[in-house]
């Protein structure tokens, strides 16, 4: 994308990035975390505050050192991710809603030296250290940050002498970020001063090109990537980030026209949550100019538009990647609707290919592949893993997609999130994209069910829309006249609601082991394990299987 005057490249570590934002943007305000006791931040306090910090991180830790966080979204979440980059310690994000077994798993895995967290965390890491057999220190935030500025951004007392700034180089660990575990135990990807800042360039030089007159907002817990990759933004284009404690679809319109919000970011089950609020006369009043987001409803899209008066963008990428595709203005009226997750970013290269490895022509599925700038290292100790994705610089997403003739790419869904029915694949998101189009139907979500004879069938867990759902057998007729016979659900469960990850996803794997009530369209009736009966034929499948 061009146009506006130059942008000047990115530093090479995320510690001389800010010390160039202090020395360019002082004193105006760079952080409001409105829920916080310190909600007001500048840009020359954040530097100072850092270095303090980057100060006791050296007297209790070496290089190379990992430190756990386990923060709730407080502004000394990103001052410890800050310090640590600038000192060449390697954060460890630690989720607060992790629990025990979690937390040993991670401890265990990437051994820090050091945990900051809060009086409130601080018992369930010691007992997580123990198990995991890990020294620990644990030491609370604010401790660590004792001296840092007062509400109002005053820099407070002068940093330690000698300040050692930016002992990094590009390619140092700022991240051990661990996936979500959904094909095994979490694992920890390596991510680099490189990998944040190209990053962030991308959305400095391409779309949405951030500037200082920007507001940012972020609802994310901090130990997900996107409020990391928010400060690494806000602070290459001076803009102002705005940190909320947690998502609240009832307030966040509220928040983003309080704070004069330009430019958020949002995922999961967020534009659905959002759409699903009542609307309000000041839906449009807001200076909001781009909405990013990921897996935006297709059927919903255009109602998101209209409602709020802003173009949504679809924007794609993994914590093994960063930032990879985005729909830009060029693209976007032609897209609405339609899955299309956009072109490359700026140091990236998209390509799909077919399970040997070569590209598929145009319009033909396949998996999306990523090369380019700012990959992962790999994961944490575990070469064999690192291989089987990462191979000759490329990254194999697991993402099923297709691209047109110009180069667009759209996505079809998770190559692993499929149902393999009488030798058939279903894709999931297709099923639920159909039902989703019901006005009685809120939310969809398809997980394989094993069965003795076909191997899996298709079982669908939804949440009604309005007082009640629909009745079973109308919505088995409203798929059979949408889907191929073999892609419509045997089993329906109906839920008030999904359990989804701190990220707004759905957490399939807690769906798999639901084993409450579902109707069995097969047999008329409800049953409370989802066992299918072996040789039966759903209706409607035709006996072709």
């Amino acid at each position: 994308m061009t146009g506006g005057p130059p942008v000047p490249a990115a530093p090479p570590t995320l510690g001389a990035l800010l010390s160039r934002a202090a020395r360019d943007h002082g004193d105006r305000v760079a952080w409001v975390f409105p829920h916080a006791a310190r909600q007001t931040w500048t840009f020359t306090a954040i530097d100072a505050a850092v270095d303090r910090v980057a100060a006791r991180l050296r007297g209790l830790t070496s290089p190379g050192d990992r430190v756990a966080v386990m923060l709730p979204n407080v502004p000394e979440w990103p001052l410890v991710w800050l310090a640590a980059a600038r000192s060449g310690r390697v954060v460890v994000p630690v989720n607060t809603q992790t629990r025990s077994a979690d937390a040993a798993h991670l401890l265990r895995d990437a051994e820090p030296r050091l945990a900051v967290t809060t009086a409130a965390h601080a018992d369930l890491l010691g007992a997580a250290a123990t198990e995991a057999a890990v020294p620990l220190t644990i030491l609370l935030a604010d401790d660590l940050t004792a001296g840092a500025p007062a509400e109002d951004g005053a820099a407070g007392a002068a940093p330690p002498e000698p300040a050692e700034h930016d002992v990094a180089a590009p390619d140092d660990l700022v991240n051990l970020q661990y996936t979500s575990g959904t094909t095994g135990l979490p694992k920890g990807c390596m991510l680099s001063h490189r990998y944040w800042l190209t990053l962030a360039h991308a959305l400095r030089v391409n779309f949405p090109r951030l500037d200082a007159t920007d507001v940012l907002y972020t609802a994310q817990p901090f130990s997900y990537l996107d409020p990391q990759w928010n400060v690494a933004a806000a602070l290459h284009a001076g803009a102002r980030l705005v940190v909320a404690d947690r998502f609240s679809a009832s307030r966040m319109w509220s928040d983003l026209r309080a704070h004069e919000v330009t430019v958020f970011y949002c995922l999961g089950m967020m534009p659905a949550a959002l759409l699903a609020r009542p609307a309000d006369a000041r839906d449009r009043d807001h200076r909001v100019r781009a909405v990013l987001a990921s897996g935006i409803p297709t059927d919903r899209h255009r109602a998101l538009e209209e409602r709020w008066g802003v173009p949504w963008y679809e924007a794609f990428g993994m914590t093994e990647t960063g930032a990879d595709l985005i729909v830009t203005p060029q693209d976007h009226d032609d897209t609405v609707g339609t899955g299309c997750i956009g072109r490359p970013q700026p140091g990236k290269r998209a390509e799909v290919l077919d399970s040997t490895g070569r590209p598929v022509p145009p319009g033909e599925p396949g998996e999306l592949v990523i090369s380019g700038t700012g990959l992962m290292h790999g994961y944490w100790r575990q070469p064999e893993a690192t291989a089987q994705v990462l191979r000759s610089g490329r990254l194999h997403s697991g993402d099923r997609v297709r691209a047109d003739a110009s180069g667009r790419i759209f996505y079809l869904g998770r190559a692993k999130d499929m149902v393999r029915r009488s030798g058939e694949n279903v894709s999931a998101r297709e099923v639920e994209a159909v039902l989703e189009t019901h006005p009685g139907v809120r939310l969809a979500a398809v997980v394989p069910e094993p069965d003795p004879v076909r191997g899996e069938e298709v079982k669908v867990f939804l949440v009604p829309a309005g007082s009640g759902p629909p009745e079973p057998t109308a919505l088995l007729d409203f798929c059979r006249a949408r889907l191929a016979p073999f892609k419509v659900p045997r089993y329906w469960c109906v839920r008030d609601g999904l359990p989804t990850t701190p990220s707004e996803r759905v957490a399939k794997g807690e769906l798999r082991a639901d084993r409450g009530p579902c109707w069995d369209a097969t047999t008329g009736t409800t049953t409370s394990s989802g066992t299918t009966t072996p040789g039966a034929t759903t209706p409607g499948e035709g006996g072709q299987r």
